[in-house]
């Protein structure tokens, strides 16, 4: 089996799968089972002045039968006592010392008062804190959380803050309620981030019950803007991940990444683009601490099949092939093409082409069936046709000519190249 062990600034930790800062690591008990199923590390949920939680916390996003594919939550920080949590927090450590234990925080933006919760974090044994700089509801209010992370100015002011007190390495949390990740993640390395965690919730209202007209969830007839999380979030996650780790400031640093995983296949990806360590939240949420099982042996055989030693050699091997869009191939053709053998005959893919797209599927009724093909001079390989199939690999896309001369927009601009014949629009469908 491929080696899943990872060391992340300093810290080693057993595989890259980590529990995220949120319920599932409120308690030193939570945290323990966690680990004896499997975890390699876990984020502590935010410590910081404890609060008051409302009682109803929680809603969800479903579709097509699947439950929870978002979640919105109102919950804030620890409401148990810090002198508990930390007690705790020194059990845990001392009971599973190869398990990698982060604390996360929240505190009142002042030198002390981050000075005083670092140290009583690493007291208790923590091999390293998380500033939590992404919290988008309740606390942000308060200038906390995603008020911090919102402004690179703050941002690396009080990493300083906390960094003149650390002896163990400090990661820092980032809201994606921004317009763009960098600037605050180049911030956080200026105020001497050793490793940058994201992302952090996204600002949501799920949904309105339509009877009472109260968004959910209802708290005495009202609510408050939430954190989302969950597979609805993994694409946006991806991106920022991605967009650190393309950076030549902010990529230096080591990304632990979040956001909708749930499966070894999602962890891959965050991999791929420049994580080191991968936090879970929402999943176990979902289904238990158990889930790691088989990410742990979905990893090492999809590692073992690339050949791969360590999930070492697979970090990072996807940045260079994400690019700005002026620099993709316009001279690179693709067309659909249909497997009549296994076509079904519902017709979508015409449904979605002729009313959503490029008009690039003829069609005709054939008895209790709809015959299909691709209209060639018409099909820009947009991809839908097969993005809408119900049939796996029934609709494939298929490169034209794979001898073609490279040409991007940067080179074409500069009269380096010409483009290959375009694709006509305005087809009118006929049958054949």
């Amino acid at each position: 089996m491929a080696d899943l062990g990872v060391n992340i600034c300093g810290i080693e930790s057993p595989n890259p799968f980590w529990l995220a800062s949120a319920p599932p690591t409120n308690t030193g008990d939570q945290i323990a089972r966690a680990f004896d199923a499997g975890w390699g590390g876990a984020v502590w949920k935010t410590l910081g002045e404890p609060i008051e939680n409302t009682w109803s916390r929680y809603s969800s996003v479903d579709y097509n039968g699947n439950r929870m594919m978002g979640l919105n939550n109102i919950e804030l920080i620890t409401d148990r006592p810090l002198e508990t949590n930390l007690a705790e927090i020194e059990a845990v450590k001392s009971r599973y010392p190869k398990n990698a234990l982060i604390v996360s925080l929240m505190v009142e933006s002042n030198p002390e008062a981050w000075h005083r919760i670092v140290r009583q974090a690493e007291d208790a044994g923590a091999d390293g804190v998380e500033l939590n700089f992404g919290c988008p509801h309740g606390m942000s209010e308060r200038g906390m959380g995603s008020a911090i992370g919102q402004v690179p100015d703050y941002c690396r002011d009080i990493v300083g803050y906390a960094k003149e007190a650390a002896t163990k390495p400090v990661f820092v949390k980032l809201t994606p309620n921004v317009a763009d990740i960098v600037p605050p993640a180049r911030a956080a390395k200026q105020g001497g981030a050793d490793a940058i965690s994201l992302i952090n919730t996204i600002n949501s209202v799920t949904g309105v019950d339509l009877d009472t007209f109260a968004p959910r969830p209802t708290v005495a007839g009202k609510s408050s803007h939430g954190g989302y999380c969950g597979p609805a979030v993994k694409p946006i996650a991806l991106h920022m991940v991605s967009a650190i780790a393309r950076d030549a400031e902010a990529g230096t640093v080591p990304i632990s990444g979040i956001g909708g995983i749930a499966t070894w296949r999602d962890a891959a990806e965050f991999i791929l683009l420049g994580a080191t360590t991968v936090q879970v939240c929402t999943a176990v949420m979902h289904w238990g601490y158990r889930i790691v099982e088989g990410m742990i042996d979905g990893l090492s055989g999809y590692l073992d099949s690339k050949g791969m030693a360590s999930v070492n050699e697979l970090r990072g091997k996807s940045v260079d092939r994400l690019q700005k869009w002026e620099n993709l191939d316009l001279n690179y053709v693709i067309k659909a093409h249909v497997d009549q053998e296994a076509c079904i005959g519902c017709g979508l893919c015409y449904i979605a082409c002729n009313d959503g797209a490029h008009q690039a599927i003829g069609a005709e009724r054939e008895g209790d069936r709809t015959r299909v093909w691709i209209i060639d001079d018409a099909c820009v390989g947009c991809n839908l046709c097969s993005l809408v199939c119900p049939v796996h690999n029934c609709i494939t896309m298929q490169q034209q000519d794979t001898e073609h001369e490279s040409l991007t927009w940067v080179e074409y601009g500069e009269g380096k190249g010409t483009l290959e014949p375009r694709p006509k629009h305005g087809v009118t469908i006929t049958a054949e």
